[in-house]
């Protein structure tokens, strides 16, 4: 008897790179004693307390949920989750009087429904998304569950670890042959810890201007950075006074995953001041119904609180992963001088390049399913191993071309200070016993 058959699309489909080492974990028959997971930006760092208290307190009087009963919410989200996001974008001084929030399920959904939204229609080359690589690897996937091309430019890591973008007549060119529906931009970036400055912005948007583009920022890190003599940028901060047309062709990804520490909440936003956007997102997610109410409920309590609060708390989140960051980077340093790791600028993130280390035919998903499925490592003597995230899916790669993602991972600051100074040692360990075997 014939069995019935996958789609293509299905047949096709591998884990994505941040859930890899997680998964191959999971089916490991013996397990070491400890494990350190930094291969998925799943922060581990208690919620907001206005977020925290309604947590807590879903069945106080003043609370939706007192009676048990959880109904749907309009497709749009409720208005006070709404002003949350607006709330948040007024506290760091941006004019939100024309914006339009749409709230999701996660900054994925948002992802998703933007590529919808942007690009040109499915199974053809029109009006692709357009990406500066190495760019998040769900970008890509999602462009291939919906079936819509995506074109890149390309960063370098350069030996001092910084990425650079390509010059801007490069990137006009790329758009000149390409006819690209949206450029997306991470300003703080996820996977390389890169910063975007105001400037880099603007000359982008000039360009998103003269070639009728939308402008994506996914903003999921806006607050967190680390150069204290640098303003905080965002999308919202390129106005038609300084690029004239760019309002009406604004987009912003936003979640409370990241910032407000609340990733299974699976909370987020598309904020844009299109109101035609707006209007045909918010139609095209009606099959979704609505996002999670519950979330909603929750993340709502940022409407209320004060800039001072706001504020406060995310300098408080900068300085946490300041100081992780640097202790993580200057340890792997210290433990293998030849390695090559990204600029701490911003985000929660850091690439560890091993290029200059390891032997010819390295392969970053085989060494992570190494570690994964049978390597460990004595440290402070508790056999550990450690799951990061390979490269090789963040890059956007056409058939032909080499992926510079073959010899570099990503590392999330997301685990106990405790657990994250362990990180470099245990690095270092795995991938010396990894060579040796290879």
């Amino acid at each position: 008897m014939s069995k019935p058959v996958l789609s293509a699309h299905f047949e096709s489909r591998n884990p994505s790179d941040v859930r890899l080492a997680q998964m191959k974990y999971d089916e490991r028959a013996v397990k070491p004693a400890a494990v350190i997971n930094v291969g998925i930006g799943n922060v581990s760092l208690p919620t907001n307390p206005a977020m925290m208290k309604r947590m807590f307190e879903l069945q106080a009087p003043e609370s939706p949920f007192d009676k048990g009963v959880i109904r749907y919410t309009g497709t749009a989200g409720t208005v006070e989750c709404q002003d949350a996001f607006k709330n948040i974008l007024k506290c760091e001084g941006f004019d939100t009087s024309k914006l339009f929030v749409q709230v999701t399920d996660g900054g994925s959904a948002g992802m998703e429904l933007v590529i919808l939204g942007v690009c040109g229609p499915a199974g053809t080359n029109e009006k692709p998304l357009m990406m500066i690589d190495p760019a998040y690897t769900n970008y890509i996937s999602f462009a291939e569950r919906v079936g819509r091309k995506t074109i890149t430019v390309k960063r370098q890591m350069a030996e001092d670890g910084r990425f650079t973008l390509p010059e801007l007549d490069k990137i006009e060119a790329t758009i000149q042959a390409n006819k690209p529906g949206a450029l997306l931009v991470i300003p703080y970036d996820n996977p390389t810890g890169q910063l975007y400055d105001h400037e880099t912005l603007v000359e982008l948007a000039k360009l998103c201007v003269k070639y009728n583009m939308w402008m994506i920022s996914d903003e999921a890190y806006r607050e967190l950075y680390y150069d204290d003599n640098i303003k905080l940028v965002s999308i919202w901060g390129i106005t038609d006074a300084e690029v004239p047309g760019i309002e009406g062709r604004r987009i912003s990804i936003e979640t409370a995953s990241k910032v407000w520490n609340a990733c299974g909440l699976r909370i987020g936003a598309l904020i844009t001041d299109s109101a035609e956007f707006n209007t045909r997102s918010v139609a095209e997610y009606t099959a979704n119904l609505c996002a999670n109410a519950i979330g909603q409920y929750i993340f709502g309590a940022l409407a209320h609180e004060s800039k001072e609060d706001l504020l406060g708390w995310c300098k408080d989140l900068r300085v946490y992963y300041k100081k992780q960051i640097l202790m993580v980077n200057e340890g792997l340093k210290q433990h293998e001088p030849g390695l090559i790791v990204s600029s701490p600028d911003a985000s929660i993130y850091s690439v560890i390049e091993v290029r200059n280390v390891v032997k010819p035919g390295f392969d970053a998903i085989d060494f992570v399913l190494y570690c994964a499925g049978e390597g460990s490592a004595v440290i402070d003597g508790v056999e550990t191993t450690l799951l990061v995230a390979p490269m090789k899916g963040f890059y956007d790669i056409k058939e032909g071309e080499s992926n510079p993602g073959n010899t570099q991972f990503r590392i999330s600051f997301v685990e106990s200070p405790e657990n994250m100074a362990k990180v470099p040692e245990l690095f270092v360990k795995l991938l010396r016993q990894y060579e040796a075997q290879r």
